[in-house]
């Protein structure tokens, strides 16, 4: 490189390297990010793009007779599995956190078990557990001699159920959030409260939730979004919502497109929750005043107290993970030698070769969007970002249904113009196929491994980049030589999130999975619709079995972030 002229005025050397990196971007990496922004964003605008179209009677039965009662089961599970997890997740995040009792420090990360088991596997080990002939019942009958209609038991399959189920699985991630929110509030305001005379609760009450609304409300909103996922419970219980609704006009009354309507009605529904909850806090502004590194003075418990602390942790903990677990087990070594079979190992295969080749692509897509808004972050890439990673906020169902009749379209298309052209017929090409369904899993859980990647990408700082530059390193091989090596362990973090969420997935893996290639969910799914329970708990612990991975990952981060602030 020529030295620059004696005349020309000094800047500072990082500003140089910094400019010329930006100035020497490849235009393949721009291209990049906006492809694969449309390519994922084409599922949801085709969805949108069917809401005028004529779908004849059928859109006109669903609105006399059932659209009310989507709206309307739809409505009141939110609001269930809103108070539910809010009062749960909150109030136990603020107990292990500022309170101590017996065991306290344990429950920090056994609350989280719960994420581990999805919630329609726990519908059906309930189900099974508290049936007329399960357990619970039979012991109730044996102690007072009651026979059939002599008592009362709640019916599990129900609304109740459903939301029951929801909350026990889904309040870990108000709890995760709320936590470390209240970990990072300032230690002043909590200290001033107590010089006021405030105890516990009422520094809770006052000082602390109001300060962790933010977090509260991102919790809600992931809460919600899962909520209006799922179809497995729901299915199950016979409660009936936009996703049974959708999965029901499909595959009931084969009406593509007034399938595709209800997708949009639950689309638009969730991106109105998701501008509502920017707009209500568009002017909130929340400061912390003082260094958070501060350990945090906590109030003991003692005797009644300590005791209710430590139940209302246990009992979530317990009914969310312990005891569907425990069945669960009981049940695979009962059953082993009928379930544990030939066919129980090739789910399995199934369900590991989708998880393993998404959680790949997942990652590597990931890179290439972090990477490329790193190297020009101008609006047009932080949109197209910000469009790549929407999907999570998108049901499972309304994500299958968008690329389903699309493909189904192209596939048709490619075979009309080869048999006009060479006389062959090439059938469907990638409807009902592998490739659709590992793409709806894309769309679905790209941002789980952008946002991993691009907050690990982000703790890089900038002047590596110079350095490389001044080393000759174009932009591809700065990124393969200097910052992969330096996030491989967030690469390896953001793909086993999106392997555990693959292997859970049910929704779009019923709608979109190749003809006989049926995954543990589906697996699970099916024989609990036949009633064959039992058959179901070896497919159904396989799957907890794999979500436990990132329930120990994030454990020991909660204890290496607690160890470390200690220590400073």
């Amino acid at each position: 490189m020529d030295k620059p002229s004696k005349y020309l005025p000094k800047v500072p050397g990082n500003l140089i390297f910094k400019s010329g990196f930006r100035l020497l971007l490849p235009s393949g990496w721009t291209i990049a990010v906006m492809a694969i922004a449309i390519l994922v964003s084409t599922p949801v605008l085709f969805v949108l793009s069917n809401i005028f179209v004529d779908s004849g009677d059928v859109w006109q039965h669903l609105a006399q007779t059932v659209l009310w009662r989507y709206i309307t089961n739809s409505f009141w599970l939110m609001v269930g599995v809103s108070i539910g997890v809010s009062v749960i997740g909150v109030g136990t995040a603020w107990l292990v956190t500022m309170c101590r009792f017996r065991c306290s420090r344990l429950f920090e990360w056994a609350l989280l078990l719960p994420l581990a088991a999805p919630a329609y596997v726990l519908a059906y080990t309930y189900t099974d557990f508290l049936e007329f002939a399960g357990p619970v019942q039979r012991a109730i009958r044996d102690l007072t001699g009651w026979g059939y209609g002599d008592y009362w038991f709640p019916n599990i399959r129900s609304l109740g159920g459903a939301i029951a189920m929801l909350v026990l699985v889904l309040y870990p991630y108000v709890y995760l959030l709320v936590r470390v929110a209240f970990l990072e509030q300032s230690i002043c305001a909590l200290e001033a409260s107590r010089t006021l005379g405030c105890g516990p609760w009422r520094s809770f009450a006052t000082v602390a939730l109001p300060l962790a609304r933010p977090a509260i409300v991102a919790g809600l909103a992931l809460v919600l979004m899962e909520t209006l996922n799922e179809f497995g419970t729901v299915q199950y219980f016979g409660v009936d919502t936009f996703t049974t609704g959708i999965y029901r006009t499909w595959f009931g009354f084969g009406d593509r497109i007034a399938a595709s309507q209800l997708a949009a009605f639950l689309l638009l529904f969730i991106l109105w929750l998701v501008l509502l909850e920017r707009w209500s806090r568009r002017r909130a502004k929340y400061y912390q005043s003082s260094v958070s590194n501060r350990p945090i003075n906590s109030y003991q418990l003692q005797g009644m107290s300590a005791v209710g602390a430590w139940f209302a942790c246990f009992l979530p903990v317990s009914l969310g993970f312990l005891l569907p677990a425990a069945i669960l087990m009981q049940m695979t070594i009962t059953n082993a030698t009928t379930t544990i079979d030939q066919r129980f190992w090739s789910f399995v295969r199934h369900s590991f070769i989708l998880s393993v080749v998404t959680a790949i692509l997942a990652v590597v897509i990931a890179v290439i969007i972090a990477y490329g808004l790193r190297l020009r972050s101008n609006i047009t890439m932080r949109l197209a970002a910000r469009i790549a990673a929407m999907g999570y906020a998108v049901p499972g169902s309304v994500i299958a249904v968008g690329i389903l009749i699309p493909i189904g379209r192209l596939d048709n298309a490619i075979d009309a113009w080869m048999r006009a052209t060479f006389g062959i017929s090439t059938g469907l090409l990638l409807s009902g196929t592998i490739t659709a369904l590992v793409f709806a899993y894309l769309v679905r859980f790209l941002a789980v491994s952008f946002n991993t990647v691009e907050s690990s990408l982000g703790k890089i700082t900038p002047s590596l980049d110079d350095a490389a530059r001044s080393l000759g390193y174009d932009p591809t091989s700065t990124l393969i030589k200097v910052h992969i090596p330096m996030m491989w362990s967030s690469l390896l973090t953001a793909g086993m999130l999106v392997f555990v969420d693959v292997m859970k997935e049910l929704p779009a893996t019923m709608i979109i999975r190749p003809f006989n290639f049926d995954t543990l969910a589906v697996r699970v799914y099916n024989l609990a619709s036949d009633e064959r329970l039992a058959e179901a708990a070896a497919p159904a612990l396989a799957i907890v079995l794999v979500g436990i991975i990132p329930v120990i990952f994030l454990s020991l981060r909660i204890a290496k972030s607690r160890t470390s602030k200690t220590n400073s």
